[in-house]
């Protein structure tokens, strides 16, 4: 690919040959996806790690918890700055350095003997590591490579995250049934390795680095941008951004509605469901590889509900969207006791569908929300509330182990969940619509709308 086939019409020469029918931007969309896909089995591995770490070391499930629940704080509070780091550093020495870093985590479990070497190499090398591959790296791919087709792009490298982490469970269940919980951790190691090496290679900073213009951008819309760019003053650091903005939403009634919120999202989903379903079913002598086979399937069924979710949100209220969401959630998190069994029944595929259908369907209308209250600087705080999300799950991952080993079960955790998600709907029901500016009329007088 040469830069006469890439520049722009105004500086590439009469002669010089059209511009290649795929657009860059695809390319690195597809390495987006890849790492994402990469870093999805990270973070599905620890529901898998449960049983092996006890019956090898002894650990309750309360101290293999706490090692998750590290993860889950730091990949929430590296999100916001994680933006910050590629503007700094750039893109491919951010993701090559945030895979290395997994893939070390990950390797280092197998000769690990203690609790607290858990929690260093699983919680934060890995959760540092995987929250530098979270929001902030998809946003940022979109946001410089694509200006047509940005929602779409989004919307399925989103669900291709989520749907990953739990795609991966039934081979990764295979691995430790037939050689060992370590093969997992190895296996999950060499294929982040293996990803850096294409992200070198295929991942560019800008279009402007190869002479394009990001997918869907007119030369005029780019001069336009370019002369606004130059006659605007220097941008404040987005680190510093972050922080300001963070202080200015907090003291905001809506964004503590939302947080909350997402909170509890993430308590129900990635910290109670994605960590302890699997060994809540072993309780009820369901075998592994059965169990991760479900939470795979609930990552297949994501996948639609996120995107019929955006369909809803472009046509109905989100709050009541929301509203409906967490309580149908909290519904479904109160059968789950009863549904549980050595083997797999009607009732508990009918939960799996269910419940993957509304897994991540919250995010659409929660993105709206915050656009609709804080405009521009929406995408950082939408980062201030998933890290709402991730000390949610965090939370309850280790809440859930500690009620299982006091209890000996997990029925508790998930009456508890169920409980959590009305008020999730709660919260989201009371978020009223913004007041809007009132119109002027010829005269200058303010009328209301």
């Amino acid at each position: 690919m040469t830069d006469q086939q890439t520049a722009p019409a105004a500086i590439r020469p009469a002669d010089a040959p059209r511009a290649p029918r795929l657009h860059y931007a695809w390319i690195v969309a597809g390495v987006c996806l890849l790492v994402l896909l990469g870093a999805a089995g990270f973070r599905s591995t620890p529901a898998l790690l449960m049983e092996p770490l006890n019956t090898e070391f002894g650990w309750s499930h309360g101290v293999i918890s706490a090692a998750v629940s590290v993860n889950m704080i730091l990949n929430g509070l590296t999100a916001p700055f994680a933006a910050a780091l590629m503007d700094r550093f750039g893109i491919r020495r951010v993701a090559a350095v945030a895979l290395t870093m997994m893939a070390v985590g990950a390797g280092a479990t197998v000769y690990m003997d203690a609790p607290w070497q858990m929690m260093l190499c699983w919680g934060v090398l890995v959760g540092i590591g995987s929250g530098s591959m979270a929001l902030a790296f998809t946003a940022t791919i979109t946001g410089r490579w694509f200006l047509a087709r940005r929602g779409l792009v989004t919307g399925v490298l989103t669900a291709a995250s989520a749907a990953g982490n739990l795609v991966f469970l039934p081979i990764l269940a295979w691995l430790i049934s037939a050689y060992g919980w370590r093969s997992a951790s190895l296996v999950v190691g060499c294929c982040s390795l293996a990803v850096v090496p294409i992200v070198l290679m295929l991942l560019r900073e800008r279009p402007a680095d190869l002479g394009l213009l990001p997918y869907g951008q007119t030369e005029e819309a780019a001069a336009a941008a370019e002369t606004a760019a130059t006659a605007s003053p220097a941008e404040e650091p987005k680190g510093l951004r972050a922080l300001r903005l963070l202080r200015q939403a907090a003291r905001t009634r809506p964004f503590w509605l939302l947080a909350g919120s997402f909170a509890i999202c993430g308590a129900t989903t990635n910290g109670l469901v994605g960590t302890h379903f699997i060994p809540a079913a072993g309780d009820h002598g369901m075998v592994e590889t059965t169990a991760a086979s479900l939470l795979a399937l609930v990552g297949v069924f994501d996948v639609v509900g996120t995107v019929f979710s955006g369909w809803l949100t472009d046509r109905l209220d989100s709050r009541k969207l929301l509203g409906v969401y967490y309580l149908l959630r909290g519904a479904s998190l109160l059968f789950l006791p009863a549904l549980f069994a050595r083997t797999v029944h009607p009732s508990m595929v009918v939960f799996i569908v269910f419940y993957g259908l509304d897994w991540v369907a919250t995010v659409p209308p929660t993105i709206a929300l915050c656009r609709e209250w804080f405009g521009e600087d929406a995408p950082i705080v939408f980062g201030w509330v998933f890290c709402g999300h991730q000390v949610g799950a965090a939370l309850v991952a280790f809440g859930a182990g500690l009620v299982r080993d006091q209890l000996g079960s997990y029925d508790a955790a998930w009456y508890g969940a169920g409980a959590l998600c009305v008020i999730a709907a709660s919260c989201a029901l009371l978020l009223r619509a913004k007041p809007q500016p009132p119109l002027a009329t010829a005269t200058g007088v303010p009328v209301t709308a």
